[in-house]
């Protein structure tokens, strides 16, 4: 039954990346939930039309889903950082899609920056989603060692905004 699901899992990756080329897409990302336990993240980019990388993100639920080496990605990668953010221990992901606002109006100073020591609940920066201003706290007391968005930058659900240690 494993077995099934991985051919299923592979079909579905296959089409989306098909679905990908043939819109002319730069980047696909879809969760599938097979049950409250179980599911498939995918996302699904490529960088330049000659050289068209497929990455695929799957839940520790899924070991089965195979995932391209990060040195095959043709992206100018940060020496000596981890291939994925998101993978960072102290990673603060973005809760949904939207709009990054490193400041609480233009002109203000930013909530944060490279060094500022924040206490649980301290606004790290806000997402703006369909017109409504949500303030993504911080989930522990840490220093901010690495910001990886920028101010006004659309960002995905799941996409790592802060390092915090």
């Amino acid at each position: 039954m494993a077995g099934n699901k991985h051919d299923a899992d592979v079909a579905f990756i296959q089409a989306l990346a098909e679905l990908l080329r043939e819109n002319d897409l730069t980047e696909l990302q879809v969760k599938r939930d097979y049950d409250e336990h179980d599911s498939l993240n995918v996302r699904v980019s490529r960088g330049a039309p000659a050289a068209a990388p497929m990455q695929m993100q799957a839940p520790a639920q899924q070991p089965a889903a195979p995932a391209p080496a990060p040195a095959a990605t043709p992206q100018a990668a940060a020496p000596a950082e981890p291939a994925d953010p998101a993978q960072h221990p102290g990673a603060v992901t973005s809760p949904m899609v939207g709009t990054v606002y490193m400041q609480p109006e233009p002109g203000a100073p930013a909530f944060i920056k490279v060094g500022t020591e924040v206490g649980e609940g301290d606004t790290l920066i806000i997402v703006e989603a369909m017109k409504t201003m949500n303030h993504i706290p911080a989930p522990r007391a840490g220093t901010v060692t690495r910001i990886l968005v920028e101010d006004g930058a659309p960002v995905e659900y799941g996409a790592p905004l802060v390092i915090l240690e």
